[in-house]
């Protein structure tokens, strides 16, 4: 187990690169959780200095700190990635771990608090401590790639609003399908046909609006 470490202001700051002028200037926009007091010794711990080195590579990439403290907000609203993706669930998705950071890269000046916090309704993002987790590979993957050919990200997260209501619907008609021939235990097992059948709809679909388009 990692022994918890602990710093006074100075060495925070040291370690973050900052003065404590600015650590406190920090602290007094609420950019930091407030640290554990004792007596007149503030005392901080490697989540602060996790998000002092997310705060600077935010702003080296362009955000102001008034946007920083609102994506700061909106993570510190998000669920718990396990309230999300539940314990031992059965899931074919892959989750993805990613600081503030990382996740900003991804989708290099659109990640806004207003995207940030579509993103979390919907459930793609959790926080699991100082980092954030998506909770499906593909969907990062794909949401990152429709954005590096052009289309903004709040596009793809109202899109992704749309396609969930869908899917929702198509993973009722389905359950409910299978449920009324077999039984839960039959769940898993089946699966991968309902998905191969919404696959191919989906494919289809495309020829049909390609042709249409042609």
């Amino acid at each position: 187990m990692t022994e918890k470490r602990e710093y006074r202001t100075e060495e925070l700051a040291a370690k973050a690169g900052i003065t404590v002028r600015t650590l406190r200037f920090y602290r007094e926009r609420k950019l930091l959780a407030p640290p554990r007091r004792e007596g007149r010794i503030a005392w901080y711990d490697d989540h602060h200095l996790a998000r002092l080195r997310t705060i600077a590579a935010l702003l080296e990439r362009g955000h102001t700190l008034t946007g920083i403290a609102e994506l700061a907000d909106a993570l510190d609203q998000g669920r718990d990635v396990a309230d999300l993706i539940g314990v031992g669930g059965p899931t074919e998705e892959e989750p993805v771990r990613l600081t503030p950071e990382e996740l900003a890269a991804r989708f290099e000046g659109q990640v806004t608090p207003e995207n940030l916090a579509t993103a979390l309704e919907l459930g793609y993002l959790g926080t699991d401590g100082d980092e954030i987790v998506h909770i499906s590979r593909r969907l990062l993957d794909v949401s990152a790639a429709l954005v590096r050919e052009g289309i903004p990200l709040a596009e793809v997260l109202a899109a992704g609003v749309r396609v969930r209501a869908h899917a929702d619907a198509l993973a009722e008609l389905f359950t409910d399908l299978i449920l009324r021939h077999t039984t839960e235990q039959e769940l898993p097992r089946l699966r991968p046909l309902a998905r191969s059948v919404v696959e191919a709809e989906v494919s289809l679909a495309l020829d049909r609006r390609l042709r249409k388009e042609s």
